[in-house]
């Protein structure tokens, strides 16, 4: 199944969420987004067994603590700077975290810092460090950050003469993987088969995807479940810079009994 807004849907139906004392804008996309900026007991309730994809403003010099989630995520930079952990962020940088992997600080510069986080599946909230370390199952820890990719500007698109795919995390062994793929005005060109993953997340960087007659611009997002055929990926008239985030299949996190 296809799931997803266009940017213009998404920011349509954005709300105010309280973190750490600071207001932070969130824009959803793909199922449903947090009500709230941390767990509360009992709140797995609410799960609607969909993926779930939002857009977060974080405003200017914030700090979201370390903390960690009960499910697979993608986070993808798309606006202003700041730090993850120790390491800078810019536009566009991508991180990953199997659940139960604790990250963080992520810390807005002057300007703030714009980021997607999107999940497979639901998540009843954050479990912030150290007071959650008793509900943090150890075993499978993982994480990944690609810092500041580069841009691929209008006027290359507008030459560019063929579809390009770029790895940016190669695929591991249980379908882990992202890609990047930029195509010129009216190109088109078939994503990596989701078969065997977590599913796909579909992020325009830049320029727009035309699917099924709906012109999907920058910062619009599909996500593709693991029994879809590869997508067909259209390019509409200003070419496209395209992200594919596939996560590993779908495994029972490890017994802690």
């Amino acid at each position: 199944m296809l799931y997803g807004k266009s940017a213009t849907k998404a920011r349509a139906a954005s709300h105010v969420v309280e973190v750490n004392h600071q207001n932070y804008i969130l824009s959803g996309y793909v199922g449903a987004a947090p009500v709230r900026g941390f767990y509360l007991e009992g709140n797995e309730v609410n799960d609607n067994g969909l993926p779930q994809g939002f857009l977060v403003q974080q405003p200017p010099g914030a700090v979201t603590n370390p903390h960690f989630h009960e499910t697979n995520q993608f986070q993808v930079i798309v606006g202003g700077d700041g730090t993850f952990g120790k390491k800078p962020i810019t536009p566009l940088s991508i991180q990953y975290s199997n659940a139960h992997t604790p990250y963080g600080p992520i810390v807005s510069g002057e300007a703030g810092v714009t980021y997607f986080t999107l999940r497979a599946s639901w998540d009843p909230g954050a479990k912030y460090m150290p007071a959650s370390r008793d509900k943090l199952v150890k075993g499978n820890q993982r994480s990944k950050l690609v810092a500041g990719l580069p841009s691929d500007p209008s006027e290359s698109r507008a030459v560019r003469k063929a579809p390009m795919t770029d790895t940016i995390i190669a695929e591991e062994a249980d379908r882990l993987a992202a890609w990047r793929l930029c195509m010129g005005p009216g190109q088109t060109t078939v994503a990596p088969d989701p078969a065997g993953s977590g599913g796909q997340y579909i992020i325009v960087s830049a320029g727009c995807l035309v699917h099924r007659d709906e012109d999907f611009m920058s910062l619009s997002v599909l996500f593709v479940t693991e029994d879809e055929p590869a997508l067909r990926v259209v390019a509409g008239a200003e070419g496209l810079d395209l992200l594919v985030l596939q996560f590993p299949e779908r495994r029972p996190w490890p017994c802690t009994d």
